[in-house]
């Protein structure tokens, strides 16, 4: 049996982005090229995934109960948010959408550090560093990372919208 050496942050943010093809067909080079990594790195990510249970190795999809549990229940430990000071970047967390459209407003705001950014507040690491070099243009992908997110930072509230959400976009994957 192969040893796990654990989770990456890039093995969440791909099974994140294999949930926006909504259960279409995909390839690793396509992954690749959209969260700029190697192919090979992507592999390499889907056999971590495997190892996990967060990827049925059968039909090579994303095992959305697993997925689910993890992101809610895991994510904050397994790889704990880095606040860092106020600067200009992203918006994430509780403070993009979708969770920010349910939660009141004049909260902290969290972004990415990023000097495209058009947000200031409290700086987090993003999960994989290079998120806001990608994210502009993937709108379905930055809502599943502003959820993530707020799964590792946000209070009770944000966090059941969170999972609202998440509900709400993992059933469109199917199966």
């Amino acid at each position: 049996m192969k040893k796990h050496n654990g989770m990456r942050p890039q093995d969440v943010v791909i099974l994140l982005k294999i949930l926006t093809f909504k259960g279409r067909p995909w390839t690793f080079s396509e992954l690749a090229s959209s969260l700029q990594i190697s192919a090979g790195e992507v592999s390499t990510a889907m056999e971590r995934n495997k190892e996990a249970g967060l990827v049925n190795p059968a039909k090579n999809r994303v095992n959305k109960l697993a997925l689910r549990e993890f992101l809610i229940h895991g994510l904050k430990y397994v790889f704990p948010p880095q606040a860092g000071h106020s600067t200009r970047g992203i918006a994430t967390a509780h403070s993009a959408p979708p969770v920010s459209n349910h939660v009141v407003k004049g909260r902290e705001i969290y972004v990415w550090a990023y000097y495209k950014g058009t947000r200031t507040g409290n700086s987090i690491v993003p999960l994989y560093d290079k998120i806001p070099k990608f994210i502009e243009n993937d709108v379905e992908l930055y809502e599943y990372l502003a959820i993530a997110d707020t799964f590792r930072i946000g209070k009770k509230r944000e966090v059941e919208v969170a999972t609202m959400e998440l509900d709400k976009r993992m059933n469109d994957y199917g199966e």
